[in-house]
């Protein structure tokens, strides 16, 4: 055992360059400690059967089973033979498995014979098979093969394999590892206190009880160690992100009693709900204070965000700053500058207006865009409502207090924070949603952002109405999409129709792709087409309709959304363009088409378009999908659930936490490995609460040195979460 191994030791020193390679390529593991980090998926006693009911097609896996029996046969449209073998699992299921010119096989998978198989799941004839893996026979405790796999009576891991590498294979190259390493010289980020108060293992001890078992009992203890021990590191991390920003404090933004705020407020035609008043007296709270903000605002479509976002953008103003909103699309933020204009009335109209609204997006002219730069460099402009073009290195503001952003789930952690990075003192930031994506809400568990909850709706607004569509079920269900759609125009309401995309051309986003013979009315959900067709429907062909979508040009799209406004299209065929910031309380229903296409966040806001007035609203979830299918799960649960938050948390037990100190915001980049922000928020309460202490008494952890170390390691080694904790 070596103890100059150390946590950033190549594989390639320790394994040789064959199986390093491997585990480079296969798993992207270069390190010693990233190899002792790829924990096994599963435990099995030695010789002991395992159970075929976690078979999923198109994984590789193994397991032990026992042969029932083994035959050959020549093959019929080529050369040879092929040998299939019947294997038994605990409790008596039975699979096939093919093996091509398995001579092999033959000889070795006698009847009665168990043996470790490991390859890719796949199907014949309906039912789950293998054809040509790997195995080990597993005859006798004192053979090659046991003594791989370690002692007879101890647990044997199984671990995430692929094609090129199997389960056994990593378990020899961890085994190498293990005796190569004393573990015990590596620095232990928990400190004894936090160890001895959460009752648990050292690192080196709780790496032998994952890797080299003894008992069934001993790899969940280890385990439970490494998850804290994520929790622990996330919040030291997080911690060190709270005391950089410190370092770069906000201006204090007091509020003025006699300003533009008072007078917005005096001139609004109805009464604050009492949750736009909680939420606007803990935002002010913070933006009087000299501790940057970074807070998420959480509340249901149609619950008035803009308005408290509004209402703390005059906060600032009043207080001597800029404001900016920045919107995912040209179409939303064109409409925030319209709604905004409309709510502030006579504050911002007028040759001297008391507040100055400016607009800027990528699409405007030249002249337009110098001027609007000019008054937001100059400090002329007051609020500025955008894009992404906001976001630009030329844009520069005077005094710029307070970032909105709207629809977080739109924008990733570098474009939402680039303003932040380029000020000396920082921004406040405010981000708001009515359903945070994963990353979010794994956000808000970890305490890097603080999460309000704007509670209940504006008076008058009921709860919209959702249905799955089902179209397998019979052309009867798309024949009554469109009959409801005809009555609620009768009624002298509009309709959104929403496709996944423009023209038939295009085929991303789409999940779940079916045979479309015998749904013609709905054959292919593009824009185009069914602008086509929905012209010529006998009950629509009469009603004022108008496409809407991305690659239209600026002035074709304000026109159409103008006109919807006004009441002069009855029925708009739309991209997700529509899908957030759009209000037209005249709306009363929407049909989204192939709704599998969409994510749970973006279903809810599309519907959010509609039930904005005092009628009701009624969003159909439209699909093609058989009842099997595990997408239609998701459809149900939006179906089902009418709260933002629920849907969100629903939605990370699926994903997954998409990556916390990072960028990504897909599930499958997530830098956890045991923790589910779902299902361990006590661990992660409890990680919160010692880092707390410990930093108190300790805010340098100069008494802390592992802590430390590993911290800094982590950031020297991932820029860009670097980045993210520097920005918030």
């Amino acid at each position: 055992m070596a103890s100059d191994v150390c946590p950033n030791t190549s594989l390639e020193r320790l394994l040789g360059g064959k199986a390093a390679a491997k585990l480079e390529k296969e798993f992207g593991l270069s390190t010693a400690s990233e190899l002792l980090d790829h924990y096994p998926r599963r435990y099995i006693e030695y010789g002991q059967l395992s159970s075929f009911v976690d078979l999923r097609e198109d994984e590789h896996v193994t397991f032990i089973a026992q042969v029932l029996s083994c035959s050959e046969r020549r093959m019929q449209r080529r050369r040879g033979v092929l040998v299939e073998v019947i294997v038994e699992d605990i409790v008596g299921g039975r699979l096939k498995m093919a093996f091509f010119q398995g001579w092999n096989a033959r000889r070795q998978l006698t009847p009665g014979v168990r043996a470790m198989f490991h390859g890719k799941v796949g199907s014949y004839a309906g039912e789950l098979t293998l054809n040509n893996p790997e195995f080990t026979v597993l005859a006798d405790e004192q053979d090659d093969a046991a003594a791989q796999l370690g002692e007879g009576s101890a647990p044997v891991p199984l671990y995430p394999a692929k094609s090129g590498l199997s389960s056994w294979e990593i378990h020899r190259c961890v085994q190498i590892l293990l005796d190569l390493t004393d573990v015990r010289a590596w620095p232990d980020p928990l400190p004894d206190s936090v160890r001895a108060a959460e009752g648990l293992p050292s690192l080196a001890e709780a790496y032998r009880m994952v890797h080299r078992p003894e008992d069934l009992g001993e790899p969940e203890r280890g385990l439970e160690r490494l998850r804290f021990q994520e929790a622990f590191l996330l919040q030291a991390l997080l911690e060190r992100r709270r005391q950089q920003l410190r370092q770069t404090p906000a201006v204090p933004r007091p509020f003025c009693a006699e300003g533009l705020l008072t007078a917005f407020d005096a001139q609004l035609p109805f009464a604050l709900t009492e949750g736009q008043q909680r939420c606007g007296e803990l935002i002010a709270q913070d933006l009087s204070g000299s501790e940057p903000m970074n807070r998420l605002l959480q509340g249901e479509v149609g619950s008035g965000k803009t308005l408290v976002a509004l209402r703390a953008m005059l906060h600032v103003a009043d207080a001597g700053g800029q404001a900016a909103l920045i919107a995912p699309t040209e179409v939303l933020a064109a409409q925030h500058e319209r709604s905004l204009r409309r709510m502030l009335g006579p504050l911002c109209e007028g040759e001297r207006p008391q507040l100055r609204l400016t607009l800027l997006t990528g699409s405007m002219s030249t002249a337009e865009r110098k001027k609007a730069l000019l008054d937001i460099a100059s400090g002329t402009t007051d609020l500025v409502v955008g894009t992404h073009a906001v976001l630009g290195e030329q844009v520069h503001f005077a005094d710029l207090g307070l970032v909105v952003i709207d629809e977080q789930h739109r924008f990733g952690v570098e474009q939402r924070n680039a303003l932040r990075s380029r000020y000396a003192a920082t921004p406040h930031m405010l981000v708001m949603s009515a359903t945070p994506i994963p990353r979010s809400v794994a956000m808000t568990a970890f305490g890097d952002l603080e999460l309000t909850l704007l509670e209940g709706l504006p008076g008058g607004r009921q709860p919209i109405e959702t249905h799955l569509a089902q179209m397998t079920l019979g052309p009867r269900v798309i024949g009554r999409v469109w009959e409801r759609i005809a009555e609620e125009i009768a009624q002298g309401h509009q309709v959104y129709v929403v496709c996944p995309r423009i023209t038939q051309k295009d085929t991303g986003g789409a999940e779940g792709q079916m045979d479309r013979a015998g749904v013609d009315e709905a054959a292919d959900a593009s824009v185009e087409l069914m602008a086509e067709r929905l012209a010529e429907h006998p009950l629509l062909k009469d009603v004022r309709q108008a496409p809407l979508h991305g690659r239209m040009d600026a002035e074709t799209t304000e026109q159409t959304m103008r006109a919807f406004e006004r009441g002069e299209i009855d029925l708009l065929v739309s991209t997700t363009v529509i899908e957030v910031g759009v209000d037209v309380p005249n709306a009363t229903v929407m049909a989204i088409l192939d709704a599998d296409a969409f994510g749970v966040s973006t279903l809810h806001q599309l519907r959010g378009r509609v039930g904005r007035g005092s009628a009701q609203g009624l969003c159909l979830l439209v699909t093609r999908l058989p009842d099997a299918h595990p997408s239609l799960e998701r459809l149900r649960e939006v179906a089902s659930h009418s709260d933002g938050m629920q849907l969100a948390r629903l939605d990370l037990e699926r994903r997954r936490e998409g990556d916390i100190l990072g960028a990504s915001q897909a599930g499958r980049a997530s830098s956890l490995k045991l923790l589910r922000v779902s299902r361990h928020e006590q661990q992660i309460a409890r990680a919160a609460e010692h880092i707390r202490q410990l930093s108190e008494q300790d805010p340098g952890w100069e008494q802390h040195p592992d802590l430390r170390e590993t911290v800094d390691a982590w950031l020297s080694e991932h820029e860009r979460a670097e980045e993210f904790i520097q920005h918030g």
